[in-house]
Parts: C-alpha cells; sequence; structure tokens
C-alpha cells in the first residue's frame, strides 16, 4: 500500500549504494536512482550524500528513515492483524533483555502460549535502548525490561522488583558467607556484563554513590551473555554481579550461591513496557498473573 519509493529509500539505505539496491529491488539503477530523487523533490531534502564511495545518509535522511521505517512496521502490524482477525489467531513480539532471558520470563510467555491456544509469540533479544525503539516503531508489542523507560509514547506495567547480587561457584571459600563486603570482592577475579548493560551501569552507579570506582576492581572479563557468565562462575573461573531472577533457577537447584553485597543497595523494577496505543490491555494482565504465579512456585511471592 506504501509507495514503492519507500522500498527503495529503505533498500539504498541497506546497500549503501544505488546498484546493490536495484540488483535487490529487480529494477535499473536509473530507475532506483530517480525514486530517490522524486523522494527528495517530494520532500524538500537531500536524503543521501553522494560521492566516490558509499552513499550517506544526511540528518534529514536519518529523519525520513526512521519514520519510513516505523511506517513499514504498521502496514505489516495492520496486514497481520487482519490475516489473524479471520483465522481467530494473535501474534505477539516481544522483546527481552539479555538479563530478563535468563530468568523467568521466557519460561513465563511459553506457558502463556500453552494455556492461550492460538497465540504464538517471537521473542527478540537485545539491548534496552534498542528495545525501546523498536517498541516505538511498532516493531515489537511488548518488552520486559530492566528500570523504567522515560519515553513519553511507552507506557509500563511493574513485573517484579529485583536486585543485585553478587554471585559465586558453590566451592568458593567465600560461598558460606552471610554476605559479602567490597573489600573481599575487590580481591577477587571479577567476569561482568559490558559497559552499556543495565546491570553494569546500576553496579556502577551504586559504587559511585559511596565514592568507589569500578577501576579499583580486577574485571577479567567483560560478557554479554549471562549464561556464559554463570557458566564461567560454576567453573569458579570469576564472580560477577547479577540481577537475582537471572539467577533464580541455578539458585532454587543450589547450583550457585548468590550474596547481598555490604553497603550497597541495587534494587531496580522488572517491568513490562508496551506502546501507549497497545490495545490488548487483557494480555498485559494475563501476562503479570502468570509472572507471579511462577514467582509463587519458585519460592518468591
Amino acid at each position: 500500500m506504501l509507495d514503492p519509493k519507500l522500498d527503495t529509500l529503505l533498500l539504498v539505505a541497506e546497500k549503501r549504494n544505488f546498484t546493490r539496491a536495484a540488483q535487490a529491488l529487480s529494477l535499473t539503477q536509473p530507475a532506483v536512482s530517480h525514486h530517490i530523487s522524486q523522494l527528495e523533490q517530494e520532500l524538500g531534502v537531500r536524503l543521501f550524500v553522494r560521492g566516490n564511495g558509499d552513499l550517506m545518509l544526511t540528518p534529514e535522511g536519518e529523519t525520513v528513515l526512521r519514520y519510513v521505517r516505523r511506517m513499514k512496521a504498521l502496514e505489516k502490524k495492520m496486514a497481520e492483524e487482519l490475516q489473524e482477525a479471520g483465522r481467530r489467531l494473535t501474534r505477539l513480539r516481544i522483546g527481552i533483555t539479555h538479563t530478563a532471558e535468563s530468568s523467568i520470563v521466557a519460561e513465563v510467555l511459553a506457558r502463556y502460549t500453552n494455556e492461550n491456544p492460538g497465540i504464538s509469540i517471537t521473542i527478540v533479544t537485545d539491548n534496552i535502548n534498542n528495545l525501546y525503539d523498536m517498541l516505538e516503531n511498532f516493531e515489537l508489542d511488548l518488552a520486559v525490561v530492566e528500570g523504567r523507560s522515560t519515553r513519553p509514547e511507552l507506557s509500563a506495567l511493574m513485573l517484579d522488583t529485583d536486585y543485585l547480587v553478587c554471585v559465586l561457584a558453590n566451592t568458593h571459600p567465600l560461598s558460606h558467607s552471610s554476605m559479602i563486603t567490597l573489600d573481599e570482592i575487590r580481591q577477587e577475579k571479577l567476569i561482568l556484563r559490558l559497559p552499556n548493560s543495565e546491570t553494569r551501569v546500576r553496579f556502577e552507579s551504586a559504587l559511585a554513590a559511596i565514592g568507589e570506582s569500578i577501576a579499583d576492581f580486577q574485571v577479567i572479563l567483560e560478557v554479554d551473555n549471562v549464561a556464559t557468565i554463570k557458566d564461567l562462575i560454576r567453573k569458579n573461573l570469576g564472580i560477577s554481579i547479577l540481577a537475582r531472577s537471572a539467577c533464580m533457577d541455578e539458585l532454587r537447584k543450589g547450583k550457585l550461591t548468590a550474596l547481598p553485597i555490604e553497603n550497597l543497595s541495587m534494587t531496580r523494577e522488572t517491568n513490562l513496557v508496551y506502546h501507549r496505543d497497545f490495545a490488548h490491555k487483557e494480555t498485559l494482565q494475563d501476562i503479570l498473573a502468570l509472572y507471579k504465579k511462577q514467582l509463587r512456585e519458585y519460592g518468591r511471592a
């Protein structure tokens, strides 16, 4: 339904070359160039910087591209909903952070699909800012994230209150302690999430609040994947600072040890975030109820 020139814009932005975009679209190179020129005339802005190398989007081109992606996502969503209305099916695209990926969220969503025949869920894992962007662009229906978004187009429903802990192997000498101090952590090899992760940011902010710095700790490895970090901890190759919810299954089965850190409070919310135009509010309540039920089964309610 949308102007075919918009598809041309998306391909040119992706390929950064008229000829490569033309091949992907089964058009001639002059036709692709003409599409872009027509768009520039209609919008009154220049979309690309043309030179000897790859094409580069202008700042105005970046803005146009962002809205075109949103329009394409909306068109796809409309087509899916019209198709599903006739077949009585529902699809949900739900984004989760890497921390949430290692919590009970995936299990809750799987139970939701089992209890609601005809509903299918696609899970997308990414960092929190990318998930917010996808929500705003209607590329996702929901997202499970740590903390609250300040973006005005997004709303949130709190699933849980979580907190960061120090995670150790059960064979670690400190595993039988009731807590761990920062001085003790300073003596250990740390395997941490990447600096831009919500977990890492929260840890460093808590340190800064009491005049401490991550530079004074022995960070030997930075890993984005929480499952990999937990596997390395089990092998006693280091300790880490993780969300307790990300270790819930291992803690319940006695595979890892989690200790509170003396004088360091790192609580945070886990939220179900959605665009304010999301129409199926009953779905939010159903997922929340299942999440609470799962917490009770894990002994955390």
